[in-house]
């Protein structure tokens, strides 16, 4: 099941026996295990009724016997074991799985990781229990899920100010929403989150970031990518030369995928550019002004600045130095 089937289903009531949350992105599992901590039971029944379990002070056991206990004034046992990954023996859940306790709701958090399929304890939860697996979202994902985030609070964001957080904070949803409720207990209901907002309240500037950046390039505005690579020579913490490379080689890349794109139509060009369809003129304009040959050197520039950033072929120059030399030779 995906996580918005598991939602709707619990918000319906419709519960199962067991829940298996894995994988990467935590703040899914975190989402779905609190919901059904805070929603299920009423205050009363969670005195008698709800038990939180870490795995790595227990054993399998420890999780079927508390699981087999039937609810006390209620209907229903919550049991949730958290840092499942760090259960030893875990297969040993097989015979429970099988026949679960129909008046229990046994939840797994299992982080950063994902069972083996091969396994039969994986067969029988995609059978028996509500298998689901977090993934990370890709970059060009986060800006979207932002926007959504946000509506469901009645709050409205931009296309430019989502791609700025997005940016910044890359694609740990945990630092976003943290971020994204900050401002919102700053900011009015109903209000538009902007840039300027951001930069005051989570300290991201609006005009010296790698999105502007990328934008400077696209245009081949010399002047704007010098006052860019100046304020990031200055500030090398917060504007680390390896992102600032990755953002630009996954800019120059979809620029030379452009190049390609025979059917430019704008629903073509940002399903397979993988972008919001506001975007494409960036594009547009960058495919002007690099030619394919061009992009294909920028890219090849990205990778020789990504090894001499992490120390490679570079034993004296500084960042911000080796930042200013890379624009250079993309720009000229």
């Amino acid at each position: 099941m995906n996580f918005q089937s598991i939602l709707s289903d619990l918000k319906a009531k419709k519960y199962q026996p067991v829940y298996f949350l894995m994988g990467e992105e935590s703040y899914f599992i975190d989402f779905i295990s609190d919901y059904i901590i805070n929603e299920v039971l009423n205050d009363t029944e969670k005195e008698f009724n709800q038990t939180v379990l870490y795995a790595k002070d227990i054993d399998v056991q420890t999780v079927i016997s508390t699981a087999k206990q039937f609810p006390l004034m209620g209907k229903r046992t919550v049991v949730i074991i958290k840092e499942a990954q760090q259960l030893k023996k875990i297969e040993q859940l097989e015979n429970y799985l099988n026949n679960p306790q129909e008046s229990t709701i046994l939840v797994f958090c299992y982080k950063y990781k994902s069972l083996d399929k091969r396994k039969s304890i994986y067969k029988i939860l995609s059978k028996k229990a509500v298998l689901f697996e977090s993934k990370k979202l890709y970059d060009n994902q986060v800006p979207a899920w932002i926007v959504n985030y946000l509506s469901s609070k009645q709050y409205k964001i931009g296309h430019k100010a989502s791609h700025l957080i997005a940016e910044y904070l890359g694609n740990d949803l945990n630092k976003i929403s943290n971020e994204l409720e900050k401002l919102m207990i700053i900011l009015p209901a109903n209000s538009e989150i902007t840039s300027e907002s951001i930069e005051s309240n989570i300290g991201i500037s609006k005009d010296y970031n790698n999105f502007e950046l990328t934008n400077a390039l696209a245009k081949k505005d010399i002047i704007k990518s010098n006052r860019i690579a100046n304020f990031f020579s200055k500030n090398p913490k917060e504007n680390p030369l390896v992102v600032s490379v990755g953002v630009i080689f996954n800019f120059f890349q979809k620029v030379l995928l452009y190049h390609t794109i025979i059917d430019k139509s704008s629903n073509n060009v940002a399903r397979l550019l993988k972008i919001n369809p506001y975007f494409i003129k960036d594009y547009q304009i960058a495919a002007k002004n690099y030619s394919k040959s061009k992009s294909i050197e920028v890219i090849r520039l990205c990778r020789t600045y990504d090894m001499k950033s992490k120390g490679v072929d570079n034993h004296s120059i500084n960042d911000g130095e080796l930042l200013k030399e890379f624009l250079f030779k993309i720009l000229h």
